[in-house]
């Protein structure tokens, strides 16, 4: 997913993923962040250059659309 499709799923109510079910993409009240469910920790979604994504399009995903990311554990 590229960094508008992410905004978009996630604005829709969709639950966005990235690497596996237990980091979330947020819209927080100030920016957008990658939360780690498990404690709360964030990082941003972009770089400072507010385009490039902390990870890797196709490492980012909506949560129920397919079978092959783990879940959290």
């Amino acid at each position: 997913m590229n960094l508008d499709e992410i905004k978009k799923a996630v604005n829709e109510g969709k639950t966005v993923c990235w690497a596996n079910d237990g980091y979330q993409v947020i819209k927080g009240k100030y920016s957008w962040v990658i939360e780690w469910t498990n404690n709360g920790n964030c990082i941003g979604l972009t770089h400072t250059d507010g385009k490039t994504l902390n990870g890797k399009e196709e490492e980012f995903y909506i949560k129920g659309d397919d079978d092959e990311h783990k879940e959290n554990n």
